[in-house]
This record gives C-alpha cells, structure tokens and sequence, in this order.
C-alpha cells in the first residue's frame, strides 16, 4: 500500500491544502492519505487565540471529508496524542510501525522542501519516506527544485519527487486568519470549513449566526453535514426556490429553509433525543426509536434558536420528513422539493417533477402514497402525520 503523509497545523486547512493533497494523490498513486494536524510544530509557536488542536482536526477531517476521496483522504491524531515538538521522523517512525509494508511518502510545501535537510534527524526521514515537494507559482519550478533534489538524493539517498502546480491557491494561514477578522478570506476556504469558523467564533470572524447571508448561511448548514449530503442539499435548494417561484411563495424563505432542512442529518438518536430535550420537543412512541424521523424536527430547532429563521422557516423544516394534515405552501414545497430534488433517481420521480409544477397536492399526495407503501413493504412503521397529511389531501381534493 502506498501511503501520503500530509502534516501541517492546518490553521485553518485552505483550497490550496487541499489541491495539493488531491494532485498527489493522483501523480504517487497513492491508495491512503493521511492528513496530520501537529500539536506543537518545531519550526514555529502557534499564534495566541489560535483554534484549539480539538478544532484544528476537525477543519482537517472537514478538509478530508471534501476532499471527496472515500476510503482514501482521512484525518490521523497522532501527533495531537503526543506530548512534546512534533517532530516528523518520530511521526514516521510510529507509522512505519503500524503499516509495516507500505511504502510512505511526506507531502510538504516549497519551503520545507528546501530547508528539509535542516530539521531533525533528515537521514532517518528520507530513509522512511519519499519526498514528495509541491509549488504552488511558476517560480516553484525546475530551475528551484532541481539542486534540491539532488543534494538530497546524494546525501540521504533521498527519493524524490517534485509537483509545480501553476495557479495554486498562494495564501499562508498567517495571511489568511487575517483576512477572516476583517471578514474576508472566504474564497481561500471550503466552505465546511469557513462555515466551522463561523460556527465557532474562529480567527476574530465572530459572526452573528441569527443573522447570516445566504453565502454564510450555506457553509455553516454544509459544515454540520457530511460533503457526500451537499448535492442534496444543493438540490432541495435549487428546486424549492423555483417551486416557490412557480407557486406564489416566499422564495428567500424557501432558500433558507432548503439549506439548513438536513443539518442535523448525520446526529445519532442519543445526540438527536438530547436535542429534542433541549429545546422542548415531545417525541412520540416511533420517534423515540426512530433516528431518521429526528433531524427535521432538531433540524428546525436549530434552524429557529441558533440561526433565528421565523416560524415559517421552522414549520417547513420540522414536517419536511414526515408532512401533516393542512399543510402550508412552504411546508408543501419543502417536502416535495426534498422529495424530487435533481439528484434523486427512483422510479417515479418524473412522474412526481412533472406534478409538482402542474398539480402540487397531487404530487404531495403521489410522494406520500409512495412513502406509505414502500414503509409497508419492508415492514416499518408509518409515521402518523404522513397518514394524516395523505388522508387530508385525498378528503380536501374530494
């Protein structure tokens, strides 16, 4: 197996992180790459009020998330479960024990790549690990990595290789923390990372979250959810506001109950239920048991008291999974936009597009018939509000 090892404080991890670490992925080939966020980096004091190292892995595990590489990009704790410097050939030393028959490969920028043979024991680096150097401007090229590279591979027996990637984001974290207190730096960050930053009062942002921009407001709802849930969410976005168009409705409300409808989506039942506590919500028998009926009903809580949507936004949320008699136009366009968003791809979808825009009870009452039936069909229980909500538009439409 061949392994990438990609260390840094990823204070915070950046676009230009994470091109680097896809490009090398793909030129070694490797089949694993380890993103390792150091405790305490020999070469340079963490900046005071920095982020924590609790939340500097997990903007690294945001980073690897989106990476979009399954079972290949993850995030490894070790050197945060070390006490004392960070010291990369005592990283290598520990992995070179854990995968004893992988050939390894140290990631690392321009200036490392440079001073490599500065930093403690480099003999035992090269001997443990390939080199694998990237530059990120056209300066970063031949004329700059060739004496290196030599120089390490006579010395150490050094292997090497080296990436000039033109166009490559630019920015050091230094640079970038203060762009984010003077509220910039967005563009420079996956937006699952900027929306943790939001979230936790990161670099001097302290943003008010009752009051975000549809920009700020997307990447705190993608922040809390896992990226391969982006497209959805996108998508339930993207259909809710054209059906609001298309209907009559509030499309800014649509907008914004659409991008934090799932936000709670990947919240266990204990982490659900404690939710529900906290904000006053009574679960029936079914939701107590239940998971996936959970995260509408702490998705709008989370909605309405962290992010301070209305009441409007709060309903549409907290029925969008389970639907209810009379329901309002935005409940209704929630649920259906949710329903058959354009990345969903099952039989009668079409079917259920095609409604939506020319009969929206009908296409309600076609989703939940379908809900109801494939529930009997594998033996689970019907949630009594989707009866209810079928039952009273079948009644209403006579």
């Amino acid at each position: 197996m061949k392994i990438g090892i990609y260390g840094g404080t990823f204070n915070p991890p950046h676009l230009g992180h994470m091109a680097a670490a896809k490009t090398a992925v793909s030129v070694l080939g490797l089949d694993k790459l380890l993103l390792i966020p150091a405790a305490n980096p020999p070469h340079k004091q963490l900046p005071e009020g920095t982020a924590t190292a609790e939340q500097r892995l997990e903007m690294a595990r945001l980073m690897a998330d989106n990476l979009n590489l399954p079972g290949v990009a993850e995030v490894c704790d070790i050197e945060l479960r070390r006490e004392g410097k960070s010291y990369t050939a005592d990283t290598l030393v520990s992995l070179a024990a854990l995968y004893p028959d992988s050939e390894l490969w140290l990631l690392m920028g321009t200036d490392m790549f440079l001073t490599l043979q500065y930093w403690r024991e480099p003999e035992k680096i090269c001997r443990l690990a390939g080199i694998c150097a990237f530059g990120r401007t056209e300066q970063d090229g031949e004329e700059l990595f060739a004496p290196q590279r030599k120089f390490l591979q006579e010395t150490y027996n050094a292997r090497v290789t080296t990436i000039t990637l033109p166009g490559l984001v630019d920015i050091s974290s230094t640079d970038l923390r203060a762009m984010l207190a003077r509220g910039r730096g967005r563009e420079y960050l996956a937006p699952a990372v900027y929306g943790y930053i939001l979230r936790n009062g990161l670099y001097g942002t302290n943003a008010d979250l009752k009051h975000l921009d549809i920009p700020e407001l997307r990447a705190c709802s993608y922040s809390m959810v896992r990226a391969k849930r982006i497209p959805h969410i996108m998508g339930t976005e993207e259909e809710a506001v054209r059906l609001a168009a298309h209907w009559g409705a509030d499309g800014t409300a649509a907008r914004r109950a659409a991008i934090l409808h799932d936000c709670t989506k990947y919240l266990d039942l204990e982490e659900q239920t404690a939710l529900c506590r906290q904000y006053g919500v009574e679960l029936d028998e079914l939701e107590q048991k239940a998971v996936k009926l959970l995260h509408s009903k702490t998705g709008a809580c989370m909605a309405k008291y962290v992010f301070g949507e209305d009441e409007q936004v709060y309903q549409a949320i907290y029925y969008h999974t389970t639907g209810r008699a009379d329901m309002s136009l935005l409940e209704k366009i929630i649920y259906i936009a949710d329903y058959m968003e354009p990345t969903r791809d099952f039989d009668g979808v079409e079917e259920l597009r095609r409604l939506a825009y020319e009969d929206l009870d009908a296409a309600l009452m076609l989703g939940m018939k379908m809900t109801i039936e494939e529930m009997r069909e594998r033996g689970v229980p019907v949630h009594h509000n989707t009866q209810a909500a079928h039952d009273w538009l079948f009644a209403h439409r006579g």
